[in-house]
């Protein structure tokens, strides 16, 4: 008996399936949500290539320690992105660490949704969320929203241009109490 209701096998199992598909409905639901991201439209990859310097970062255990972070992007001969990452350790002038990867463009992204490999055979998503008109600021993030980077051409970003930016991360689902100013020269 069920909330006062003689219900038979066949009911209940009705009840049961109902109710379990409410249930992955409203998960899916949920997923999806944490999954939409917007990425920027499209990048020109030859105006994205060059240097740039991390201003900020959601802090990541593979990036420990570091300061005077850069990344400079190159393309490749054969359709990929050279990925180059450059830290010092435990303070702007400590020993230099580098990796090098490659950075695969997912088609149909407008070139803004990249899988990054510095390890065969993992990748990791690396979407463009915002962009300077000018290419002077990239935001890239994660879909999962446990990454996020703020890049500039500089070493250093205008107060006001960093507060524009977090803000809009912030609207886009980031915390942005997570933020962590990166160290540079």
């Amino acid at each position: 008996m069920l909330l006062g209701f003689n219900l038979d096998k066949h009911c209940l199992k009705a009840l049961r399936n109902t109710v379990l598909l409410s249930l992955f409905f409203s998960i899916s639901a949920t997923v999806s949500m944490a999954q939409s991201l917007e990425t920027v439209p499209y990048v020109d990859l030859n105006r994205y290539v060059g240097k740039w310097y991390e201003i900020a970062s959601f802090p990541q255990r593979f990036q420990k320690g570091c300061n005077a972070t850069t990344a400079e992007y190159s393309l490749s001969n054969k359709g990929y992105v050279i990925v180059e990452n450059r830290c010092n350790k435990d303070s702007v002038n400590g020993k230099r660490s580098y990796i090098k990867g490659k950075a695969f463009i997912v088609e149909h992204s407008g070139n803004a949704k990249l899988k990054v490999q510095f390890f065969w055979p993992f990748k990791g998503k690396y979407w463009i969320i915002d962009l300077a008109d000018d290419y002077s600021y990239a935001v890239v993030a994660h879909p999962n929203r446990k990454y996020l980077w703020i890049l500039s051409r500089t070493s250093d970003m205008d107060d006001a241009l960093y507060q524009e930016i977090t803000s809009r991360v912030e609207a886009m689902g980031f915390d942005k109490s997570k933020l962590k100013r990166t160290k540079q020269f």
